[in-house]
């Protein structure tokens, strides 16, 4: 499952042997942050670990940078509410990128 995932930013989403979306996550390197779920020594909650004996297959998208996966795993999240992504399933406002009026402008995300 690991080996077709790129070293590039990114969204990936759990599925489960049903089709069903488990969790959508971001990532700036989508290989590392899928692999570090599958390491022996990582300290994952028991929720997080109930979800990894349920998946059976690993999706991603892969973008332009950071930012642009930050948004797209928001907009996702909103949409599809899945089971194991709790964060993000609130009611707060969208997430906008922003770039202030500066001499040395700063690119933030805000809401």
């Amino acid at each position: 499952m690991l080996k077709n995932i790129p070293a590039q930013p990114g969204i990936y989403r759990f599925l489960d042997k049903n089709g069903s979306l488990l969790y959508i996550g971001k990532a700036k390197n989508l290989k590392n942050r899928v692999k570090s779920y599958f390491v022996k020594n990582n300290d994952l909650t028991p929720a997080k670990q109930q979800m990894l004996e349920k998946i059976a297959k690993i999706e991603h998208v892969i973008v332009t940078n950071e930012t642009e996966a930050l948004l797209l795993e928001r907009s996702l999240i909103k949409k599809y509410q899945p089971p194991y992504n709790v964060d993000l399933k609130d009611d707060k406002s969208w997430l906008y990128v922003a770039i202030t009026d500066e001499e040395f402008p700063k690119v933030i995300i805000t809401r």
